[in-house]
């Protein structure tokens, strides 16, 4: 990118790129809020859930082991297409796969940083709400900006 800005012939692909990453965090939203409900359903042996007809028949009778290994599967599964998406838009702004590596690198230090947290929360309050939104920064389309930002900062 010579110009200030993204290129004009860039445009299509990186709005489509922004689109599936919006689409993907409207599924992954979808998902995990029907998910809690089945889970807290579970847990607390409630007469009824709250979670989605469609959600209730994908995971039938679940016990709550099940349950909360979908959940923690599903978390990482979105963080690593959020990633995804951030190494091609990259690729699309910048032209080549060099911060591909640094892409993957940030991720996974986010990623180590909010299992840190997490584990640090039984001994300092408040740490868990942290974790939780660095978790949650990974699985929805909040990185896409950064990247964005990044290709517009002047070189």
């Amino acid at each position: 990118m010579s110009r200030k800005g993204i290129r004009w012939d860039r445009r299509v692909e990186v709005a489509l790129v922004l689109l599936a990453g919006i689409l993907f965090g409207s599924w992954r939203e979808f998902t995990f809020i029907n998910l809690n409900y089945q889970i807290d359903h579970v847990a607390r042996a409630t007469p009824f859930s709250y979670a989605h007809s469609m959600v209730r028949r994908w995971i039938g009778d679940w016990g709550l082991s099940a349950l909360l290994t979908l959940k923690w599967g599903l978390a990482f599964l979105s963080m690593a297409v959020i990633c995804g998406l951030c190494i091609v838009l990259a690729r699309i702004l910048f032209g080549h796969w060099r911060q591909a590596r640094w892409i993957a690198l940030g991720f996974a230090g986010f990623a180590v940083l909010s299992l840190v947290l997490h584990g640090l929360a039984a001994w300092v309050p408040g740490l868990e709400e942290v974790a939780l939104g660095l978790s949650h920064m990974l699985q929805y389309p909040v990185p896409l900006v950064f990247v964005l930002i990044a290709a517009m900062l002047p070189r």
